[in-house]
């Protein structure tokens, strides 16, 4: 346990107090909780990365709740990723933007773009527009494990660590934003997400996916090692696929096409076959499995490779890819 007896409320005026004074809140947003500090004060920020554990080479988004404060921050803002911004915003959407040097190197590990978003979320709009300072808030959980959908899932990681969880319920998008960039007059996507590449096509045109950086990426969430349970993740790309797993008790199963019946050992992310439905719930059934001492293994249906499910599939595969090192 820690210094603090971490308060869990839904009341904002604590969280002001507690980031006007330089400490971390956990914020909810509609994607995941976010660990929160004062984008402006270096020490804050700096507690980001100590309470993570989160190497500094790996840069911040910041938040606010109006994209007329953005000129604050930001020395230019193309037009293909205003459109983006003025499509998007509040949503799961992050642009890399040119900084000012008012925002910390700290912040953006020594680059000259800052990730900025304005989330969609009613108890954090509040809060940011209550602040005269923006938020660099990445997920609120140990760095590189599977960021959190609940207040319950910050609280079991950070209890004591932190002064304040403000729970704003279960997080309706369950995967991070979508962060977006340019590069030569080219609109980028670095990081997939709750915003499709389709959507991010409908406004800007083409985009250029960029892949995982093993070091130094050039924009959050870029890391390879990422997203990942303690325990073994074994991807599948069918049900049939996962049957010969499932025999075994030490074995969860996750499935998107249909359901298995093996009681408690299996869950199926979305009756419907949506895949929002299914995002909302990915997160938290990965964490779910990781905290039952009975299992060993985790095995996930790969998701049809469309709209979310493509940032579903990346979120997996590196699930997957850092289970096996």
């Amino acid at each position: 346990m820690g210094e603090y007896k971490t308060l869990l409320s839904a009341e904002i005026e604590p969280a002001i107090q507690w980031l006007q004074r330089g400490d971390l809140v956990a914020i909810p947003t509609e994607t995941v909780y976010g660990l929160a500090a004062n984008a402006l004060n270096e020490i804050a920020v700096r507690k980001i990365f100590q309470v993570k554990g989160r190497p500094y080479y790996d840069p911040l988004i910041v938040h606010t709740n109006d994209i007329r404060k953005a000129d604050q921050w930001i020395t230019a803002f193309p037009q293909p990723l205003k459109m983006l911004a003025e499509a998007f915003w509040p949503g799961p959407l992050t642009l890399l933007l040119p900084k000012k040097p008012v925002i910390p190197d700290l912040v953006t590990a020594g680059l000259n773009r800052v990730g900025m978003r304005i989330p969609d979320h009613p108890l954090t709009l509040r809060l940011l527009q209550a602040l005269e300072f923006p938020l660099a808030a990445p997920s609120a959980n140990p760095f590189g494990y599977v960021s959190p959908t609940m207040a319950i899932h910050v609280m079991s990681h950070f209890q004591g660590e932190i002064p304040m969880i403000l729970d704003g319920g279960a997080c309706p998008k369950g995967i991070e934003s979508t962060i977006v960039g340019m590069e030569d007059h080219q609109v980028v996507i670095y990081r997939l997400g709750a915003l499709s590449r389709a959507a991010v096509e409908a406004i800007a045109g083409r985009v250029h996916l960029q892949r995982h950086s093993s070091s130094r990426p050039t924009a959050p969430g870029m890391l390879t090692k990422h997203y990942a349970p303690n325990k073994r993740v074994i991807v599948v790309g069918d049900t049939a696929e996962a049957k010969p797993f499932i025999k075994s008790p030490e074995v969860a199963l996750i499935t998107f096409s249909r359901p298995i019946d093996q009681g408690y050992r299996s869950v199926w992310l979305s009756a419907k076959r949506d895949l929002d439905e299914a995002a909302a719930r990915f997160y938290a059934t990965l964490q779910q499995w990781d905290h039952d001492p009975a299992i060993e293994t985790i095995v996930v249906e790969r998701f049809p490779d469309e709209s979310i499910g493509q940032a579903l599939n990346d979120k997996l595969q590196r699930a997957a890819q850092q289970s096996d090192l």
